[in-house]
């Protein structure tokens, strides 16, 4: 396989009780109206980690990301290069919680 078909790869010693688990998350998405004379609508969410119940609001999919990165770095996944750039640049972008 080439590395184009793994973006992820996992961490052999991690000692996270998340590694080895699968991890569900569920993401609801609505339009809400910008304002009651126009017809333009944004897509507003939330995206909910089931098993811990922690939840964030979202309105893009930067945030969808960005609320899941941490749960996969607990599981060990390694990140590429590009991944660990953005998600760094976009850390202090977003509010969770």
């Amino acid at each position: 396989m080439d590395n184009q078909s793994q973006p992820l790869s996992a961490e052999e010693d991690s000692p996270d009780p998340l590694e080895g688990q699968p991890q569900s998350f569920i993401v609801k998405i609505w339009l809400e109206k910008l304002n009651q004379e126009s017809r333009l609508a944004a897509w507003r969410g939330h995206i909910t980690h089931v098993p811990s119940g922690q939840r964030s609001y979202v309105q893009d999919l930067d945030d969808i990301i960005t609320f899941i990165v941490p749960f996969l770095r607990k599981m060990g996944i390694r990140l590429k290069w590009r991944w660990r750039v953005w998600h760094w640049l976009n850390r202090g972008n977003h509010n969770h919680g």
